[in-house]
């Protein structure tokens, strides 16, 4: 028998991780998260951590496993899942990977596009020259570069814009030459199933969660958490709108009003991106897991 991995996507609280659950449980096996946020073990509160009962009814792995102070890419999440991945097949002929986080899922099910290396203090000079001189002027040398690539990427992203420059000024090479590359053959094969909801009610339940999330303490969590609030990893929704109450620049009410409207847009984002894949196998989100997995058992072999 062929080994599967059953990836639940969807946007943020649209119920994939008591899906997941159902699921790994009827299959006996266990779960990868693939939420990037929920890797940091400072970060509890704000991420939607799966309760203490969720994380003992199947074993999860990625969890809160490494620290906001850690450097951790999705390369290296590739890497590290692959491993875990080989060793998990030697038990189980079916695993899940549940997380929001599409670029993980992709690095894990399809590989990443392999870029140069690029020097850092480029990198520095290039955010200098934006602070300086505002976004144009890269604008302009990307279109020069590499005017391919500068028709498909979001021009006002500075990140984007300085992401591919950095790789066209470092290998002489346009940056879209390292897109599409061959990807390595996995050793498992992928089933994606998707979970959606009408927009009214996704966003009635992103509400509930976040005042859930206050109620539980996540301005306590964000306290604690001040003193390293220039990590990466914390420049996320629900932490920075609470940083931004703690240094005086918004109400408490008006911080939460913004997370809600945060990752109400996060959600938004999230779709956009998984409407581009068309090997999702789309649900709803309150269809039983039953229904799911007459599907799945259709699709193994």
């Amino acid at each position: 028998m062929s080994k599967y991995l059953i990836c639940i996507m969807g946007p943020t609280a649209v119920g994939k991780t008591s899906k997941g659950i159902e699921l790994a449980k009827h299959f006996s096996t266990e779960i990868i998260s693939a939420d990037s946020r929920q890797f940091y073990k400072e970060m509890k509160i704000g991420t939607a951590v799966p309760t203490e009962k969720e994380l003992k009814e199947v074993p999860h792995h990625f969890i809160q496993h490494i620290s906001i102070k850690d450097s951790y890419s999705v390369g290296d999440f590739e890497k590290d899942a692959l491993r875990k991945l080989e060793f998990l097949f030697q038990k189980h002929d079916v695993v899940l990977m549940v997380g929001g986080s599409g670029l993980f899922v992709k690095a894990v099910t399809q590989g990443l596009d392999v870029f140069p290396e690029v020097d850092l203090d480029l990198r520095e000079k290039l955010n200098q020259q934006v602070k300086e001189n505002g976004l144009e002027s890269l604008q302009n040398k990307l279109k020069k570069l590499d005017p391919l690539y500068a028709e498909q990427v979001d021009l006002e992203n500075p990140r984007r814009v300085i992401r591919a420059l950095e790789v066209c000024i470092t290998s002489g090479k346009p940056f879209s030459s390292f897109l599409n590359q061959t990807k390595p053959e996995r050793f498992f094969k992928t089933i994606k199933i998707g979970l959606q909801a009408p927009r009214e009610i996704l966003y009635k339940r992103i509400n509930e969660r976040v005042d859930q999330m206050m109620k539980e303490g996540l301005l306590e969590e964000v306290k604690e958490l001040y003193a390293l609030k220039d990590k990466k990893a914390l420049n996320t929704i629900g932490y920075k709108e609470l940083f931004n109450f703690m240094e005086s620049q918004y109400s408490l009410e008006f911080a939460v009003e913004e997370i809600k409207k945060n990752t109400r847009r996060f959600a938004k984002r999230q779709m956009t991106w998984y409407r581009k894949d068309s090997s999702i196998k789309w649900f709803s989100y309150n269809q039983s897991a039953e229904e799911i997995i007459k599907y799945l058992q259709l699709q193994i072999e």
